[in-house]
């Protein structure tokens, strides 16, 4: 599986990816980093990567796509360092890869994590 994790994300964050033996990529490696996101969001479609992101505008800016892919974990968290978004990643890893990989708007809060496949059915 591939990331890319947007500015909010830790450097950190992304290394143990990289430890785990992912392909990760922060935006800021790639030049991204006043990108919009729509931007962002073709980069990690266009290369099969799971977006990773604290900003709440990327899984409204999925759900009117009316696309399957990119992913896109948001993370809602009150602790974002680096070492509980880590954790917290970690515990996605473990229960939700196939969902990742098939589609989904993953939002993950300290004692919950929600999944919205994609694409988002229009009412």
């Amino acid at each position: 599986m591939k990331f890319l994790a947007d500015m909010g994300i830790s450097n950190l964050t992304v290394g143990w990816l990289r430890d785990q033996g992912y392909d990760a990529l922060h935006a800021r490696e790639a030049a991204m980093q006043r990108t919009p996101d729509e931007d962002l969001l073709e980069k990690a479609r266009s290369e099969g990567r799971v977006l990773l992101t604290l900003d709440l505008d990327f899984g409204y800016l999925m759900a009117v796509s009316g696309a399957r892919l990119p992913s896109v974990v948001i993370f809602r968290l009150g602790n974002k360092t680096a070492e509980y978004v880590t954790a917290r990643l970690k515990d996605v890893l473990a229960c939700c890869t196939d969902r990742l990989q098939e589609g989904a708007i993953i939002s993950v809060e300290e004692v919950a994590i929600r999944i919205r496949q994609l694409p988002v059915e229009k009412e």
